[in-house]
């Protein structure tokens, strides 16, 4: 959660003549890295440690109730940082699914948090399982198949990630619903006749590139063409929620 912070501060720079779209990809990148860290010195690393342990052979765990405890404290921290992420992702949310709205999401943050906390959260009753067992029965090897359990989940999510940041930083267009928003605002415009196409790209989940080739009405003179430029370009910001960088033809 400190790297999303950095990215999202790294991401309010002001565009230079080397990077005139802005940083709002930061975002993506530091997300992309984030789920990266969670595949391999999360999961990987928990893989790596259960199997270890397994090698070690059978033998009495120690201190299982100090462990414990400090597990159940770990589940009240990340259950308050779950809901506290699922309170933010409500109204970005609407009315998508869960896995909807992490799917299709432009805001990378919110979703990495989002899994991020549900695995920790099951990777701590996975652990508290494996360690509750490997005392009561004697047996070692259950806290080994626990440290396991929680490397496989951690990489699943982690894969999940870096698939979804991906996109992102290849670029995403606007959602659909915002997209047909952005058609109506600009063929709405008097003396727009058509929008013969549009192509829209998150330059960062609060920045949206904008690209369309109109139709105008005949006639118009270039003073005229340029004020119904302008209004449609005034529409746009008005019917999206997002900064746009629109560029008509």
């Amino acid at each position: 959660q400190g790297l999303l912070l950095f990215g999202s501060r790294r991401a309010e720079q002001e565009a230079t003549p080397e990077h005139p779209f802005g940083f709002g990809r930061e975002r993506y990148f530091w997300s992309f890295i984030v789920a990266l860290v969670l595949f391999t010195l999360g999961g990987l690393f928990a893989i790596y440690e259960g199997v270890h342990k397994l090698g070690e052979g059978s033998h009495a765990v120690s201190n299982a109730g100090w462990a414990i405890g400090i597990l159940m404290l770990g589940i009240l921290l990340e259950g308050y940082s779950f809901l506290t992420a699922v309170k933010a992702s409500r109204p970005l949310k609407g009315r998508a699914s869960w896995w909807g709205f992490i799917r299709h999401s432009r805001t990378p943050e919110l979703p990495v948090v989002l899994l991020e906390d549900l695995g920790a959260l099951t990777g701590l009753v996975l652990a508290i399982i494996g360690i509750s067992t490997a005392a009561i029965t004697g047996d070692s090897r259950w806290d080994a198949y626990g440290t396991i359990a929680i490397g496989v989940l951690l990489v699943v999510i982690a894969t999940v990630l870096v698939f979804e940041m991906k996109s992102l930083l290849i670029g995403e267009s606007a959602l659909a619903t915002m997209r047909s928003t952005i058609i109506e605002a600009i063929a709405g415009t008097p003396d727009v006749r058509a929008v013969i196409h549009m192509r829209t790209q998150h330059i960062g989940p609060d920045e949206l590139l904008v690209a369309a080739k109109v139709q105008l009405s005949p006639g118009l003179e270039t003073a005229g063409v340029a004020a119904v430029i302008n209004r449609a370009e005034e529409r746009v910001r008005d019917a999206v929620p997002v900064r746009c960088m629109i560029y008509l033809e």
